[in-house]
């Protein structure tokens, strides 16, 4: 099979990477604004509504680790036809569900499967020409934050007008068409590495010992999406009881606000290319501290909410694309691979930061959260800067060193 780098990616294929992106990723996160009808209608309490939430990021964790490496020795198409069948399964087994082990169960599905994302991003990064590549990542990752985002304002709309279960059934259709879009329209593609499956996986690990990059941008993954869903998880909490008492509509659309941040990834995609990268996450980790100030008055201001859920959901934004262009500048024979170490980091930031804050918004409310929150955001910038210290240290004594 004759592989096409570096090929000139049309309007249209970059389009239907991104919706499809969107989609599958939008899956593990319907649950979100609907987790108060959920908890009402199958009969289960507050503290353990997160582990629905839990479930789609531990999974798609789980799959992002065993499924996406397969990229970097499969045949790419085939494998990202087969993963969207398999996730739309799932869709259909939470539909389905009448209860809360059997909408895990589907949820688990959908997460593990929805990885398929991971592998579309790097398949992307690959066939893409080096001058354009950042800004093509930027846009495949507006579309991973836009499906994250309206997902919860789609999940709110049609559970307004129907029930939660139709949440699920209409997305089932709608990943079954993207998938037949996505079989007539991607390039068949195979890597040339001829390497067993477990020595794969164990290549990961080496990667980390290799790459301080790869390490700092794992780390600042988890911090970011940990931040990330401190906010969202217990927001529909926060929006149900006084003095709002929102219903899932309402609460769905605030989606919307935070799907002007996605707008952000185009523009740091191209400052990655001018080799700003640096600039760049360096100001997405300040804004990540920034936004839990007006977040602070959430209780209190619908205002200072909306303007807090566009500044986070920006900030997460720019750290993460900023972050994906610079693994992705790296080692192009391991892209698969070191976007699966990096995003394994990601989510397990964002399940973390699922669990963690179901706990404390239940057993000590919003301040809570914007305590924990503010001070994970000041560890991120501390660890940056340290890293970006001593690694313009290293280059200094390398050169010299040369001299």
């Amino acid at each position: 099979m004759q592989n096409k780098q570096h090929q000139s990616l049309s309007g249209y294929l970059v389009f239907l990477m991104a919706f499809a992106i969107g989609i599958t990723i939008a899956s593990n996160y319907y649950a979100q604004p609907l987790l108060h009808s959920i908890t009402n209608n199958l009969h289960i309490k507050v503290e353990n509504a997160g582990s629905i939430i839990m479930v789609a990021q531990f999974s798609y964790a789980v799959g992002l680790l065993f499924i996406t490496p397969l990229g970097d020795k499969l045949e790419r198409k085939r494998l990202i036809i087969i993963l969207m069948i398999l996730s739309t399964c799932g869709l259909m087994v939470s539909a389905l569900s009448q209860n809360i082990w059997m909408l895990i169960i589907g949820t688990a599905m959908t997460g593990l499967f929805s990885t398929v994302a991971q592998v579309l991003i790097p398949f992307a990064a690959t066939l893409s020409r080096p001058e354009h590549r950042g800004k093509i990542v930027g846009t495949l990752m507006s579309g991973m934050l836009l499906g994250i985002l309206l997902g919860r304002t789609f999940a709110g709309a049609i559970s307004t007008i129907a029930d939660w279960h139709d949440v699920y059934w209409i997305a089932t259709g709608i990943m079954a068409i993207v998938t037949l879009l996505l079989w007539a329209s991607l390039p068949s593609y195979r890597c040339d590495i001829n390497i067993n499956y477990f020595k794969l996986l164990w290549s990961i690990a080496l990667l980390y010992k290799q790459e301080p990059t790869l390490r700092i941008r794992s780390l600042l993954a988890i911090i970011s999406f940990a931040l990330f869903s401190l906010l969202w998880t217990p927001l529909a909490f926060l929006l149900t009881n006084a003095p709002y008492h929102y219903s899932d509509f309402i609460i769905g659309l605030f989606g919307l606000a935070g799907a002007a941040g996605a707008m952000g990834s185009p523009i740091v995609g191209k400052l990655s290319d001018k080799g700003k990268g640096f600039i760049a996450t360096t100001i997405g980790l300040c804004l990540l501290l920034l936004a839990w100030l007006p977040l602070s008055l959430a209780q209190f201001s619908i205002f200072a909410l909306i303007f807090g859920v566009i500044l986070l959901d920006l900030a997460v934004q720019v750290t993460h694309v900023s972050n994906m262009n610079a693994i992705y500048q790296i080692r192009p024979e391991a892209r698969s691979r070191m976007n699966t170490g990096y995003m394994v980091c990601y989510f397990i930031g964002g399940m973390l930061g699922s669990v963690g804050s179901t706990y404390l918004f239940s057993h000590y409310g919003w301040i809570a959260i914007i305590i924990a929150s503010t001070s994970l955001a000041i560890l991120g910038i501390i660890c940056w800067l340290f890293y970006t210290k001593t690694h313009c240290y290293l280059k200094l004594f390398d050169k010299n060193h040369i001299n």
